[in-house]
């Protein structure tokens, strides 16, 4: 484990602040929920993620859908892509989800491109698909997205349809 050679106090209430260079680097916004661990004399924060419950299925999701409509998935949470299909997973897994990405989260709308379009869909990195991004909305809550990318201008209506499908199963799972 880094130390980042941080000293904080511990106010009478039981508080302490993290730094804001530190929660800008680990992208911890206001409000999010850290989960803490315990191990001996050492206590550890961690970024709360209610789609890391699904990580195991998203997988199995991804696979299954990409070998029917041939097309990439991605399966985000807040912060970073948490599944994609096999020909993605060397550029794409675990890497931090760009801003356009966050701004999507936000609008908490969907998107459908039909086009070939430059998307940035990680960190300083731009690709030119025809997509389809679904919000995974759980309990009121965008939990993360569904992606389907094409490398052609093939995105139809069933793609949509299979996204909408797809975006409420897990909405449905994670509610549970």
């Amino acid at each position: 484990m880094k130390s980042t050679g941080v000293v904080r106090r511990i106010d009478d209430l039981g508080r302490i602040v993290i730094p804001k260079e530190i929660r800008r680097t680990m992208r911890i916004k206001d409000g999010e929920n850290l989960e803490i661990f315990v191990d001996k004399e050492m206590i550890t924060l961690k970024k709360f993620s209610k789609m890391g419950d699904i990580e195991d299925i998203s997988d199995q999701l991804v696979n299954i859908i990409y070998n029917n409509i041939k097309k990439d998935i991605l399966i985000t949470d807040r912060d970073k892509i948490i599944a994609c299909s096999n020909s993605l997973k060397k550029s794409f897994m675990l890497k931090n989800i760009s801003k356009y990405l966050e701004s999507i989260i936000e609008k908490r709308t969907k998107i459908v491109e039909s086009s070939l379009t430059n998307i940035e869909l990680v960190e300083n990195e731009v690709n030119k698909f025809s997509y389809i991004i679904y919000p995974i909305n759980v309990n009121g809550d965008i939990m993360g997205l569904f992606i389907i990318l094409s490398s052609s201008d093939n995105i139809s209506t069933i793609d949509e349809k299979i996204a909408n499908i797809v975006s409420q199963f897990l909405e449905k799972y994670l509610e549970e």
